[in-house]
């Protein structure tokens, strides 16, 4: 039997944005590669955490999913529609079916608008639950849905606690009653007491409304949470995708072993002698990566291919894939 179509199919996925100036020495300056041939699927009902450093690219490439930045090249599938071939009114309609939680609570919320009226948005654009009376009743539907008083539709952003705001946001999220959620960051801006919180919300809605989801963050505990499988990205690029458990007792890529190795955890004896991985010097620009492995000016175990050949996505067993020239990775 023919495999069944995954609910979001992202392929050779490429942001790239102009900038001025010059580069290098006699070279001219080329195009911030801030994604550059991102592949990955979701099926319905799945979580998919997208984890790396800050600057790597995993925020635009859920923007560019959403179309909020436009793609520079590649494709991406929500079914069967391609939403990158849309015209942009026929996109506006399609975030029906997928949308965003912001990063950032406090910024991603109308202050001029009542908590109501962030909720009911989505309804008034999609032309669902018509009527005054039906989109409050709705609007306190989902107030309530994600741990929030409907009496409080009448109030402002700002009477709210950070971690109140981000359910506002996610209730804004599921007022189209969407397929698929990308999740920018949601617990970042938030104090670790609520971020536990938000995370338990998020699997609660996810398994009791069939919700998949693209979870984006730098915090692999979080991830490893949420996530049924994991994407790590490093300069623009996936360098390995497992499934968690996978992930993390056998990572492949030394990228991800390094990430790995700075998660804290709750055994004080392990804590004390697990062998913590340093890496050396800065990330590289992605206006001009290293030739080669985009990873090898900070990989331990480099060697002289790294310089000369871009590795790519190979499986490892198990659905793991990673993109490395050695073979295994020894711990």
């Amino acid at each position: 039997m023919a495999e069944p179509r995954p609910l979001l199919r992202v392929t050779d996925l490429q942001v790239h944005f102009p900038q001025r100036g010059q580069g290098r020495p006699g070279r001219p300056a080329g195009p911030v590669r801030a994604v550059d041939g991102v592949s990955f699927d979701i099926a319905a009902g799945e979580t998919l955490g997208l984890v790396g450093e800050s600057g790597c690219g995993k925020s635009t490439t859920g923007l560019a999913v959403l179309r909020l930045v436009e793609p520079t090249f590649g494709t991406v599938m929500l079914g069967d529609v391609e939403l990158t071939a849309l015209s942009l009114r026929r996109m506006r309609a399609m975030r029906r079916h997928l949308t965003m939680i912001f990063q950032d609570p406090y910024a991603s919320l109308d202050p001029r608008m009542s908590v109501g009226s962030i909720v009911a948005e989505p309804l008034n654009v999609h032309g669902l639950h018509k009527g005054s009376r039906a989109r409050r009743h709705r609007v306190g539907e989902l107030l309530e849905l994600v741990g929030l008083n409907p009496d409080h539709a009448d109030r402002h952003p700002h009477e709210f606690s950070g971690g109140q705001r981000q359910r506002i946001g996610i209730a804004r999220a599921l007022a189209g009653e969407p397929d698929l959620i990308i999740a920018d960051e949601p617990i970042a801006a938030l104090d670790v007491s609520i971020q536990a919180q938000i995370i338990n919300l998020l699997e609660d809605l996810r398994d009791s409304l069939g919700l998949a989801y693209l979870f984006v963050a730098h915090d692999l505990a979080a991830v490893g949470h949420l996530s049924d499988r994991i994407a790590v990205m490093y300069l623009g690029r996936i360098v390995e995708i497992a499934d968690r458990a996978t992930l993390f007792t056998r990572p492949a890529h030394p990228y991800t072993r390094a990430l790995l190795s700075a998660v804290p955890v709750p055994d004080p004896v392990a804590e004390r002698s697990r062998q913590r991985i340093i890496l050396q010097g800065a990330v590289p620009s992605p206006a001009d990566p290293p030739s080669g492995c985009r990873f090898r000016t900070r990989c331990p175990a480099a060697f002289d291919r790294c310089a000369v050949d871009d590795p790519v996505l190979t499986a490892r067993g198990d659905g793991q894939l990673a993109a490395c020239h050695l073979p295994s990775v020894d711990g």
